[in-house]
């Protein structure tokens, strides 16, 4: 997530040197070398993968399937797992391509 790209002063930058201006930003405030503090801007956006759809759809792969994809048995297992559980979890980019591809394969699309 640190190195997602953010727009913050009109430029693309990532959130782990965005955080290290606004922790700058902090010390030149307590410094008092600054007598504003803004740390509402950028905003911070979580866009999450694990959704309702997705945690059904991880949940009804078939292990058959999923090797026709290219990945082992254990990868969707622990993806079973995570799907089941409450807590919040992602999936790297290359897993949730095969995810929607398996969609696909199902569908027929």
């Amino acid at each position: 997530m640190l190195n997602k790209k953010v727009s913050y002063q009109g430029k693309e930058s990532i959130w782990s040197y965005v955080i290290f201006l606004k922790v700058r930003e902090l010390a030149h405030y307590l410094t008092s070398k600054k007598e504003k503090l803004d740390f509402v801007k950028p905003e911070y956006e979580i866009e999450r993968i694990d959704s309702y759809d997705i945690r059904q759809k991880i949940l009804s792969i078939s292990y058959v399937d999923w090797k026709k994809l290219g990945f082992s048995k254990g990868t969707l297992h622990y993806m079973k797992q995570n799907a089941k559980s409450d807590k919040p979890f992602t999936l790297n980019s290359h897993v949730l391509e095969r995810v929607k591809a398996w969609e696909n394969l199902v569908s027929g699309g």
